[in-house]
């Protein structure tokens, strides 16, 4: 079963979502995706991911962060303003309320829940800073997550202050995304405290699958060494796919899945069997 909600933030924001096997709701365990940089919950691999954690016995939460740029129109970025207005400490809040939402019968009756965080990309980074404040969230997973949200030289900030926002093209699209300087005042403000990555995984103790493609161009092999680095090893794993880039092969609009990305999502399947019992 497919539902879609629309659910209000602790500070207001409008955040979409859509659930996948509302009918498993009952066996108390979740599984989130976290969506990247200029991502969203119906790009690409998205809703198959949803279905194909759904056959396997979850609740699957997907979402858009409240400032992603997806309004209305799911498939296009039309809320620019918004997009230039997002924080990453805005996402940890919006990922921490839909967290709770959950945990608060927000999409039907739990016990004593079990979560698992899927974070792509950035959103690896935002599931790792999110998840070692909450008890319930048992296990994360990256795929292509980035070690480091400070990705800005000392010039490109410069300009940035100068010109009052700094931009950056969707190849996809061919739009121009600003972001705005409330972005990189987050950034200055907090890279050694709430947005420190090194930190966070050094603390989390939980179990974590760190899994990056062997050809990622977006986000070097170097990042996932390093989360793995930080990592308490008893509980943590890291699995390098062959022949595969940024996102395992799969594109937007999706066509369908293949071998490497197939094997991802097994692996991820192995890795909650195990801690989401």
């Amino acid at each position: 079963m497919i539902q879609n909600y629309s659910l209000t933030s602790s500070l207001g924001g409008k955040i979409a979502v859509t659930t996948y096997g509302n009918e498993n709701i009952s066996q108390n365990k979740c599984i989130i995706l976290v969506h990247g940089f200029k991502g969203f919950k119906d790009w690409g691999y998205a809703p198959y991911f949803g279905e194909y954690f759904a056959n396997k016995g979850y609740l699957v939460i997907t979402f858009n962060f409240s400032h992603n740029g997806i309004g209305e129109n799911k498939f296009e970025f039309t809320e620019m303003e918004k997009f230039a207005n997002n924080t990453f400490t805005l996402e940890i809040i919006e990922l921490e309320d839909v967290i709770k939402a959950y945990q608060n019968n927000y999409f039907g009756e739990v016990q004593n829940p079990k979560i698992g965080l899927v974070g792509h990309s950035r959103g690896g980074a935002i599931a790792l800073l999110t998840a070692s404040k909450l008890e319930n969230v048992k296990a994360i997973s990256t795929w292509g997550s980035v070690s480091n949200l400070d990705r800005y030289s000392k010039r490109q900030k410069d300009i940035w202050r100068q010109k009052g926002y700094f931009s950056v093209m969707n190849m996809r699209t061919k739009q121009e995304m600003k972001l705005n300087i409330s972005l990189l005042d987050d950034l200055e403000a907090n890279k050694n405290g709430s947005l420190n990555i090194e930190n966070a995984v050094s603390e989390l103790n939980k179990p974590l699958l760190i899994i990056h493609g062997k050809e990622d161009l977006a986000v070097k092999i170097s990042e996932a060494e390093e989360i793995y680095n930080w990592s308490n090893k008893e509980k943590s794993e890291l699995i390098l796919i062959d022949n595969t880039g940024h996102t395992f092969g799969c594109v937007h609009p999706f066509e369908g899945t293949n071998s490497k990305f197939n094997s991802v999502l097994e692996k991820t399947n192995s890795f909650f069997n195990k801690n989401l019992k």
